[in-house]
């Protein structure tokens, strides 16, 4: 396979839409991830606008839309992941499913949710996700989720890194309120991930 990580371009649609047909989705734990649910759980206002970008089989959309966060966007490029969302919960909407790439999303939220999207993606275009994420959030929009705190040794996906890139890289665009080691991580991924919640900075 073509190194991509040397380049400045990520892994198509294709790509990912293999990895679902031939059930190659390691990252896939069947259910929302814990450091999402409490922090979902601890929302008071359900009036929000919601995307989780880079959804795949979308556990978290899930659990957001019978919640009663039913302003919730579910965002990702490979067919096949959207399909095995369809199958299995029926009563979302369908115009709340985006099938596109997440740099050509143009729509406007309050919250961002991050679960394994940055680690799919080229770290080449890291600046590009921070800077998209910004455009996509309302002011005083907050982006939050899990980033992995190690790296891989991989040409591909998952990409890792470590709090002090990841302050780097988003200090620019964010306040960061919170980036530390997630306490209530699932177990295979205890010690390896960062809880982040970051507003988005509303330069003057």
């Amino acid at each position: 396979m073509k190194n991509l990580a040397n380049s400045g371009k990520n892994f198509d649609s294709g790509y990912w839409q293999n990895k679902y047909i031939d059930k190659k989705t390691g990252w896939d734990i069947g259910y929302v991830a814990t450091p999402i649910k409490e922090y979902v759980d601890q929302l008071q206002d359900k009036s929000i606008k919601i995307l989780v970008p880079g959804a795949g089989n979308a556990y978290e959309v899930e659990y957001l839309y019978k919640k009663g966060f039913k302003k919730t966007w579910l965002l990702d490029f490979a067919p096949q992941s959207i399909n095995n969302f369809k199958q299995r919960v029926k009563i979302f909407p369908k115009e709340q499913i985006i099938n596109e790439d997440f740099f050509n999303h143009t729509q406007k939220y309050d919250l961002i949710i991050e679960l394994t999207f940055f680690s799919s993606l080229n770290p080449n275009s890291r600046e590009n996700y921070v800077s998209k994420m910004s455009d996509l959030l309302n002011p005083g929009g907050k982006l939050i989720g899990l980033l992995f705190n190690h790296g891989f040794g991989n040409n591909f996906p998952p990409f890792g890194g470590t709090d002090k890139e990841y302050q780097k890289l988003f200090k620019n665009k964010f306040i960061i309120k919170k980036m530390e080691i997630a306490y209530n991580s699932i177990k295979p991924r205890a010690n390896r991930e960062l809880f982040i919640i970051l507003e988005k900075l509303n330069k003057v």
